[in-house]
């Protein structure tokens, strides 16, 4: 059974078995929530917005329209998710550019995503990095511009090894 604090607005159905949902949680109409997640206090999820198994939302997420988290993902306090390229007031695109969020990723508290990006499976996203392209998987990315500083490879140990990201000639911020 789920569990929904009192003080929670929730207008969706759609929350898997076992999903907390804290106080001051926003979560509109539309929105899909998968199993056994924890969604933290003062978190918002608008309509379009997917969200898989075992997923973890600190305080202080918006996930906005389009936006896709797949099973196993953290999202730590306060990580901002945009998915407008150009906002101005009153103005709205025909479609947003939301993000996608792969199995296993983590993201460190006050990243920045910018709108369309895909964060790869098992990447990681250092605090406060301000992330403007794609992310490949296993990737370790830090900075701002986020830049790729190493790759973490699973072991068969249930482990990780690092593998430094020794060519000089990457740049993340660049197309």
């Amino acid at each position: 059974m789920s569990f929904i604090h009192p003080l929670a607005d929730v207008a969706t159905s759609s929350i898997g078995e076992g999903t907390r949902v804290w106080q001051f949680v926003v979560i509109l109409k539309g929105a899909k929530i998968g199993k056994e997640c924890n969604i933290c206090a003062q978190t918002l999820i608008e309509g379009d917005v997917v969200i898989g198994d075992r997923v973890t939302l600190k305080s202080g997420v918006q996930l906005w329209e389009g936006t896709r988290i797949e099973d196993d993902v953290f999202i730590g306090p306060n990580v901002t998710f945009t998915n407008d390229p150009y906002p101005r007031s009153k103005e709205y695109p025909e479609q947003f550019s939301g993000i996608t969020i792969k199995r296993n990723a983590s993201i460190g508290a006050n990243a920045t995503l910018l709108p369309g990006i895909t964060i790869g499976e098992y990447a990681m996203i250092g605090a406060g990095a301000v992330v403007t392209k794609d992310v490949p998987a296993h990737a370790v990315v830090v900075g701002n511009p986020a830049k790729i500083l190493r790759y973490e490879k699973l072991n068969t140990g249930g482990g990780a090894s690092m593998q430094q990201n020794t060519d000089d000639t990457t740049r993340h911020d660049t197309t």
